[in-house]
C-alpha cells in the first residue's frame, strides 16, 4: 500500500512560534490549489483539460494491447438485443402467456411481435458465435494474440462473438462505453483486453486502428453508426481498404435501399463495392481469407511489419 505523505505542520506540535501561523499553513493544505494535478479531480474533469482526457482514453488501451501482442483485429458489430435462441424462445413464451391473460392489449401484441422477430434474428447470435471461433482457432491457435477478434464489449451480437472466441480459449477483446444507464461488459471478454471508455470517438479510433476486416450483424442505431463511419472513411481514403461484410443480406437490403443512393448520384457505382453480403459465419470468414489471398496478403505473417 501507497504510503501516504506527512508534513512537519501535521506532527502533533506545531512548528511554529506564531499561534496563528498552524491554521494559516492548514488553510493552505486544503486549498484546491496545493494539490497535486493528478489528484485533484475538479480540475482533471474541467473543460480545459479535455485533451489530456482523450489522450488518456486512447493510451490505456493503446499500451495494454502492445503488451498482449495485439497486431490485427477483426471487429464484429450487431444488435445488443439479439439473443441466443434459448433466451428468445422463452421471452416468447412469457409474452404469450401473459397475452392469455390480457388478449385485448395492444401493448402486448406490439411485444408479441418484436418477440417473435427477435426468435428468428436469433440465428444470428449463433452465426456470430461461431464466428468467433472460426477467429479464435485462426493463425497458429487459440494462444497466438497477432489477430484477435474484437467486439463493442455488450450484450448480443458483441456476447455472442466474444463467447465464440471463448468457447476455444482464445482471448478476445471488448471496448465498452460509459453510459447515463447501466452498461455491462459481456462474460467472454478477455479480463485483461476489456476496456471501458469515455469518449466515443477514441472508441471509434480503437476499433479501426488494428482492423483488417469489419463484419456487421443485423443491428440498430449504433450498429449503423459504426458502418456507415467505416465506409465512409474508406470511401474518403482516410481508412485503408478492407473487407466489410454485411451478415443477412435480406435484413441489409430492408432496411437501406443502397442501390438508390447511386441512382440518385450520392455515390458513386463502385461505393457498393466497399462492402458485400454473405449468410452466416463460414462465408464471412472465408470471403475475408480469399480477399486477402487474392491481394497477396497473409495476414498471419507475425513478421510482417503493419
Amino acid at each position: 500500500m501507497k504510503k501516504k505523505r506527512t508534513f512537519p505542520w501535521q506532527h502533533p506540535k506545531p512548528p511554529f512560534e506564531d499561534p496563528k501561523a498552524q491554521e494559516l499553513i492548514e488553510r493552505i493544505f486544503q486549498s484546491p490549489s496545493y494539490k497535486l494535478a493528478i489528484e485533484d479531480e475538479e480540475f482533471l474533469l474541467s473543460d480545459q483539460t479535455r485533451g489530456v482526457r482523450l489522450q488518456l482514453d486512447y493510451l490505456k488501451p493503446e499500451l495494454i494491447m502492445q503488451k498482449y501482442g495485439i497486431k490485427r483485429t477483426i471487429v464484429v458489430f450487431g444488435s445488443a438485443r439479439i439473443k441466443e435462441p434459448a433466451s428468445a424462445m422463452k421471452e416468447l413464451e412469457k409474452i404469450k402467456n401473459l397475452l392469455k391473460k390480457k388478449p385485448d392489449s395492444k401493448t402486448l401484441l406490439r411485444e408479441l411481435r418484436t418477440a417473435e422477430k427477435m426468435v428468428e434474428k436469433s440465428i444470428y447470435y449463433e452465426e456470430a458465435r461461431k464466428f468467433g471461433q472460426l477467429v479464435g482457432k485462426a493463425g497458429k491457435g487459440p494462444k497466438d494474440n497477432t489477430l484477435t477478434l474484437m467486439t463493442g464489449g455488450g450484450p448480443g451480437i458483441m456476447e455472442a462473438a466474444n463467447r465464440g472466441a471463448y468457447d476455444v480459449g482464445a482471448k478476445s477483446i471488448g471496448l465498452n462505453i460509459q453510459l447515463p444507464h447501466e452498461q455491462f461488459p459481456n462474460p467472454y471478454i478477455d479480463p485483461e483486453l476489456c476496456f471501458q471508455f469515455h469518449y466515443f470517438a477514441i472508441r471509434k479510433l480503437h476499433f479501426l486502428h488494428r482492423a483488417i476486416a469489419l463484419v456487421v450483424f443485423p443491428g440498430g442505431f449504433g450498429t449503423l453508426d459504426e458502418l456507415f463511419e467505416t465506409l465512409t472513411l474508406i470511401q474518403t481514403g482516410k481508412n485503408k481498404p478492407i473487407p466489410v461484410v454485411l451478415v443477412g443480406k435480406e435484413y441489409w437490403q430492408r432496411l437501406i435501399n443502397f442501390k438508390f443512393l447511386v441512382e440518385e448520384g450520392t455515390i458513386d457505382a463502385e461505393d457498393l463495392h466497399i462492402f458485400t453480403f454473405k449468410e452466416n459465419a463460414k462465408e464471412a470468414w472465408e470471403y475475408i481469407l480469399h480477399w486477402y489471398a487474392k491481394a497477396g496478403i497473409d495476414i498471419f505473417n507475425h513478421n510482417k511489419k503493419d
